[in-house]
């Protein structure tokens, strides 16, 4: 005969075994390191980002700040960004023909994040000296691109991450070959087999 705390004592037991996990949210982006012809479309779109970035910041006159008071510098500045948006347009279509280049990968990162620095500063100096909502509207250019800087970043870390795996192997093997290679053999001890 069978007892009902045997019963709770057995479904006790047997649950976890056949629970399903939560399954989390599905995610826009795959784990893991993302395929060159997957990434590659994303890098075309940030370069042709840094154009449409590029026309705007063309159309910025700065003199006219300097007439109403601003300093120099956001001329500077607007310069500065205008280089930065050029070289972004340009590393990011080159580096989506092999996006497998972590060092490239890096430098086009570190360019995004430097050029968005710049551009708060324009859009400040935009605010003060031209008018809100010109600055509003170069905010809302800038911001198209989080989605795609925010997936780059994600690729580079983990680049970054197989190339450091590949190294440990790589260092491994190296070691292993190495012993292999320095380890005393028979003729070497003068034992005979």
């Amino acid at each position: 005969m069978i007892r009902p705390f045997e019963v709770f004592l057995a479904i006790a037991v047997a649950t976890p075994l056949f629970a399903q996990p939560a399954r989390p949210a599905a995610s826009p982006t795959p784990v893991g390191l993302e395929t060159p012809w997957s990434i590659a479309p994303v890098l075309q779109e940030i370069g042709a980002h840094a154009d449409r970035l590029l026309g705007a910041l063309d159309k910025i006159d700065t003199k006219g700040w300097v007439e109403k008071g601003a300093s120099e510098t956001y001329g500077e500045q607007l310069q500065a960004s205008k280089v930065q948006a050029k070289a972004l347009s340009d590393g990011a279509k080159a580096l989506a023909r092999n996006p497998e280049q972590l060092a490239v990968s890096l430098e086009l990162f570190f360019r995004i994040q430097s050029l968005e620095t710049m551009l708060g500063s324009v859009e400040e100096g935009m605010r003060k000296y031209q008018s809100p909502a010109d600055a509003q509207t170069l905010v809302s250019l800038e911001a198209e691109t989080g989605a795609n800087r925010d997936r780059f970043q994600r690729y580079v870390i983990n680049l970054a991450g197989d190339r450091e795996r590949d190294l440990q192997i790589m260092d491994k093997e190296a070691q292993r070959c190495r012993a292999a290679l320095t380890a005393p053999t028979a003729t070497q001890t003068g034992k005979k087999k």
